[in-house]
């Protein structure tokens, strides 16, 4: 796969989401990777975190291109989409993305519309990062079936993983009906307060636990308000806090994220051969 489509999704909001797309977007971009960050949420976090102020005053956001796609409208590949300071490309989204997310039930192949329209955009780039709203709605289940892998941020607190059930059974049901090669990259544990003994047990049980079948990352995100200072800047933890522990976090997943897509190359290559070999 020369390009990768991610979901960050959690149905729970505040767990990490948008911070998340924002910093391992930039974190890709200093490894000389190509980014686009496409906002799937109507409140438009991402598009603000990004330092689109009035994201509502937008002429082209993520529904107008959903809704060219459901009307067989052309549109340009670079239509709508906003190049950052800091190197990677966003699709910003609004309000009008709600109404989308309504008139979706009514449309032929529903779940398809965010995918159809990524195929137009992916060539383009290397991976394209989608923050999903906090719901399994309509829009929520187009992502995942754009996506070719999900990365689910979660805090360590009872609610954040008892919600984990619940997204995992949605996230196999896509995998069985729609879309069969959705896979899941891990759960990233976010907003860490390691000098918490209930922090410390929640993450010891969810790696024995659910870490036997699905991948818990290595990488843990600590709690900073550095990270609430971002938002409001319109940049990502690199640019504002360089040093820190945040970035220093980022920076590592960063690199766990490139490592599965290096081995995820090398397994597909390994069974080329195979094939190859069998064929013979």
């Amino acid at each position: 796969m020369d390009n990768k489509v991610i979901a960050i999704v959690n149905q729970k909001g505040g767990v990490g989401k948008t911070t998340t797309t924002v910093n391992l977007g930039a974190g890709l971009v200093m490894e000389g990777k190509r980014i686009l960050l496409i906002d799937g949420d109507p409140q438009g976090s991402l598009t603000i975190s990004l330092g689109v102020k009035s994201p509502d005053d937008l002429d082209v956001s993520l529904a107008t291109l959903m809704n060219d796609v459901i009307n067989d409208r052309d549109f340009h590949e670079y239509d709508g989409i906003i190049r950052h300071e800091e190197g990677m490309d966003l699709l910003p989204s609004n309000i009008e993305l709600s109404g989308m997310e309504t008139m979706l039930f009514n449309v032929m192949s529903r779940e398809y519309i965010l995918r159809n329209y990524i195929e137009t955009v992916r060539k383009n780039y290397d991976y394209v990062l989608i923050d999903c709203m906090p719901s399994l709605g309509m829009m929520t289940i187009n992502a995942l079936v754009a996506a070719d892998s999900v990365i689910i941020p979660s805090q360590p607190n009872f609610l954040s993983t008892k919600g984990l059930d619940l997204l995992l059974r949605s996230i196999s049901k896509i995998k069985r009906g729609i879309n069969p090669d959705l896979k899941i990259d891990g759960i990233l544990l976010t907003m860490v307060d390691s000098r918490t003994n209930n922090a410390k047990d929640i993450i010891s049980s969810l790696r024995t636990g659910v870490g036997q079948n699905i991948r818990v990352f290595d990488t843990e995100i600590p709690m900073s308000v550095r990270v609430a200072e971002c938002s409001l800047l319109g940049k990502s933890i690199f640019a504002h806090d360089p040093n820190g522990k945040v970035a220093a976090a980022y920076e590592n997943l960063t690199r766990e994220v490139m490592e599965l897509e290096s081995k995820t190359k090398d397994r597909s290559g390994t069974d080329r051969v195979r094939r190859t070999v069998y064929e013979r």
